[in-house]
């Protein structure tokens, strides 16, 4: 039996994957959240015998979102597997998910079929992606250091340098600079026109 754990900010989707994976008997449900916060707080909680064997996740979500999780349980529970679920196809997603340690990458559209087989697959020790968008992660590489890209998030979210500082523990001047830095590396405008560029590429 694998034990899955539902992530997925979308009420009515998340129910309709949990209804799917119930018809195999294979599969079991053990729990859902409809972000990557809830989800951590929830496994941080259960003992040993009870983690899950798969966490099924979306990548955007509010709190904290898939990949973000991803990172937090391949650093806390490295024995958990996770598959990322989406309807974005973003190089930079598959990018910063493989990165997180994510074993699989299947698109909300794949049959449900597929999407079983691939669970299966994962807890049998393999990796599911699709060729194709592997090769694209491979082939766009994200120019953004850490510190750019949190900034950027930030600023993308609308809020001002001083903002950004108190909530990075940062100066203004060094936020300023990390933005600058940015907007460069991406040729855009502004800052907001950064972080559409990052956004669109799957970097943020």
């Amino acid at each position: 039996m694998i034990k899955v754990y539902l992530v997925e900010d979308q009420a009515l989707v998340r129910d309709a994957i949990a209804a799917l994976l119930s018809l195999d008997f294979n599969i079991e449900v053990i729990d859902q959240a409809s972000n990557g916060q809830d989800a951590l707080t929830a496994i941080n909680m259960l003992d040993s015998n009870s983690l899950p064997d798969i966490i099924l996740t979306d990548i955007e979500m509010p709190s904290m979102n898939g990949i973000e999780l991803s990172e937090q349980i391949a650093s806390k529970y490295p024995a958990i597997k996770i598959v990322i679920m989406t309807t974005f196809s973003r190089a930079g997603y598959i990018r910063r998910s493989l990165n997180a340690g994510v074993k699989g990458f299947i698109l909300k559209e794949a049959p449900s079929d597929e999407l079983i087989s691939a669970l299966k697959k994962v807890m049998h020790g393999q990796k599911v992606i699709d060729p194709e968008l592997a090769i694209n992660a491979l082939d766009d590489v994200d120019p953004l250091t850490d510190k750019e890209r949190k900034a950027l998030q930030l600023a993308g979210e609308g809020l001002k340098t001083a903002d950004i500082a108190a909530k990075l523990y940062l100066s203004e001047g060094t936020v300023r600079n990390y933005l600058s830095d940015a907007i460069a590396k991406l040729n855009a405008c502004n800052r907001v026109d950064a972080a559409r560029i990052a956004k669109q590429k799957g970097w943020l």
